[in-house]
């Protein structure tokens, strides 16, 4: 799939399709594009690819996340409802965090050379689109662990505390299925987050778009290309869980790459503007 070509900077509006013009304009959105089963290994090569080309802004944000881990890990090391709120927490909110770095990527799509004055012109910005979606996502966060607890607490044949309380009588535990019924609401419960958010942040990045029509764009996203876009959450995942199981010395690396891939994700899945759609929708009012 080819990327869009290096334009301007800045934000535009979300040109909706022609089959959407009948729709209020609040709920009108960019086309989306289907793509094929090799392309989410392209986005990694690309995201890759971005790291190597401009690795400060991204190390910056892999280490704070490596230390954010390990804070974890030592002050909940003995509760393990906070530790796995808070793990639960920065898994769903990482791609609000990782806003800076899609617009390194976006920077350097541009032929610009971008660095950490561009990830705080981002939040100098103080857009109130972000604010209002890492909220959503930081309830629904929220959601799972209360979800999490309630399973786990009610099937549980002693009572879980403990990290080592939860790997004993869970993971280990012979005959009762509790844990593999825990991963299949976990999965469950991820997978319209994951939907909702697989291009939403970079679109309200890239255009002025609103969060309801950011969420539906990721949901059309999903909707053109299911199998690969799952093939995509299994990799954000494995790897996520991979650089987490390096006491998190992984994430250093795995943090950064994976939100430059996310942005050619959103390049390939997302349709490139027209400007005389974007016209057309200033003069209807939607933004």
């Amino acid at each position: 799939m080819t990327h869009r070509p290096p334009g301007p900077p800045g934000p535009s509006h979300p040109s909706a399709p022609p089959q959407q013009q009948h729709l209020p304009p609040a709920f009108r959105r960019p086309q989306v594009r289907a793509v094929g089963w090799q392309q989410p290994l392209r986005w990694l090569r690309s995201g890759w690819s971005d790291l190597l080309r401009c690795p400060g802004p991204g190390l910056v944000h892999g280490l704070l996340a490596a230390l954010f881990g390990l804070a974890v890990l030592w002050f909940a090391r003995d509760d393990f409802w906070i530790m796995a709120g808070a793990f639960s927490g920065f898994l769903i909110v990482a791609p609000i965090v990782a806003t800076g770095l899609y617009a390194i990527s976006r920077s350097l799509q541009q032929g610009q050379r971008p660095g950490l004055r561009d990830v705080l012109r981002i939040w100098l910005a103080h857009d109130g689109r972000l604010v209002h979606f890492g909220l959503l996502l930081a309830l629904a966060g929220t959601g799972w662990v209360f979800t999490s607890a309630a399973m786990i607490t009610s099937f549980a044949e002693v009572p879980i505390t403990q990290p080592l309380d939860f790997l004993r009588y869970v993971v280990a535990q012979d005959g009762n299925w509790l844990f593999e019924a825990w991963l299949v609401l976990g999965g469950v419960l991820a997978a319209p987050v994951f939907a909702s958010t697989v291009v939403a942040i970079p679109l309200l990045l890239d255009r002025k778009a609103t969060v309801l029509q950011a969420v539906l764009t990721s949901w059309d996203a999903v909707l053109a290309a299911p199998g690969p876009l799952a093939l995509w959450a299994a990799l954000l995942m494995a790897l996520s869980m991979l650089g987490m199981a390096t006491l998190m010395v992984g994430l250093v690396v795995v943090v950064p790459w994976l939100a430059h891939a996310s942005w050619h994700a959103y390049c390939d899945l997302v349709a490139a503007d027209d400007p005389e759609n974007s016209a057309a929708a200033d003069a209807t009012g939607t933004n």
